[in-house]
């Protein structure tokens, strides 16, 4: 035994001679271990699920909950505007206010208060040839997309464009030419030009981003067909950026079934972590799955601890306060003026 040997075991016999239990020093002492993934999380009052529906596509309804888990559709079902068309995605702004995603041949932006009464703020149509890493078959904003970062201070509002034509015979063609494009703005006044948003080439739609802790994660919808080489076709994937324009990492592993779209992120009620509500668009149902951090490990949950309104399609699920859910309350829930309108 060496004489560094010796040494040890006699201090170790010495610690447990001092009542059985070895003595170690604060310095020698690890600290305790800290979950990294676990973000900061404040419970919200209720959410608000902004969306279509199978016989009334592109039309807006909303439900709410107060758990982001069961919903209940509000202003008895029907819709909660006339004049809007689009696949909804919702944003609480730099001024307070909240705004409003639609369109496809454009980008119509609306803005709100209150969440209740809607106006029209502007129309974007984005020039699709700016970069020149990407050459449209076609001048369509497919789902655009807004999220307001407090952090840059910027707007990113994301949409998709195909660079393949259509074709009646394979239209697996058109859907595997989407690119997902994006431009920024501080303050929906002025814009950048348009740009790709990821560097790899592979077909993507549907694309959100949010922050957490300062690092930038973006759902997307695989748009590839499923295959046995390709198994992650048409699931909802994770990238990953250090700043909110990237350049982003390839996606992740599917955190969604194969057919699944149109991902919407909560926090959780309960603090611990995040879900991810998506559509299963062949089924019209939606599923869920939730991870610790938006880096993950992601899960999916079981069916039947949350419920979605049938027939709800395409749309977006964000947290709100209780004035929020008041207001909503009484402007569509039970005994409203809206439902006696109605």
């Amino acid at each position: 035994m060496s004489n560094r040997m010796r040494r040890l075991l006699i201090l170790l016999l010495m610690g447990l001679g001092m009542g059985g239990v070895l003595s170690v020093r604060a310095a020698d002492t690890p600290s305790p271990a800290t979950d990294e993934r676990k973000p900061n999380i404040t419970p919200a009052a209720g959410y608000l699920f902004a969306h279509m529906t199978k016989s009334d596509y592109g039309h807006l309804y909303y439900s709410l909950s107060r758990d982001g888990l069961h919903w209940t559709p509000l202003n008895g079902g029907k819709r909660v505007n006339e004049e809007y068309r689009g696949h909804p995605d919702i944003t609480r702004g730099h001024d307070g206010r909240y705004y409003l995603t639609g369109g496809s041949n454009a980008i119509e932006l609306w803005v709100s208060p209150d969440l209740v009464a809607w106006s029209r703020l502007r129309t974007l149509e984005p020039d699709l040839t700016h970069d020149p890493n990407f050459k449209p078959a076609e001048k369509t904003y497919g789902a655009p997309k807004i999220t307001w970062d407090a952090d840059t201070r910027q707007y990113l509002l994301t949409w998709h464009t195909s660079q393949n034509e259509k074709l009646k015979e394979l239209p697996e063609h058109y859907w595997a030419g989407q690119r997902t494009l994006y431009v920024t703005s501080p303050d929906l006044q002025t814009f950048s030009e348009p740009k790709r948003l990821f560097e790899f080439e592979m077909a993507t739609i549907d694309v959100i981003v949010r922050n957490e802790a300062g690092r930038y994660y973006a759902f997307i919808k695989d748009e590839r067909y499923p295959a046995f080489d390709w198994p992650t076709g048409k699931t909802i994937r994770v990238c990953q950026a250090p700043a909110l324009t990237g350049p982003y990492t390839e996606p992740g592993p599917k955190i969604s079934p194969n057919f699944r779209e149109a991902p919407t992120l909560i926090p959780r009620h309960d603090g611990k972590g995040w879900r991810v509500f998506y559509e299963q668009y062949p089924g019209l149902q939606y599923g869920c799955s939730t991870a610790p951090s938006l880096a993950g490990p992601w899960y999916e949950e079981y069916y039947p601890d949350y419920t979605i309104p049938a027939e709800t399609r395409h749309g977006c699920i964000f947290p709100i306060d209780s004035e929020a859910v008041d207001r909503l309350t009484k402007a569509y829930g039970p005994g409203s003026q809206a439902q006696e309108q109605k």
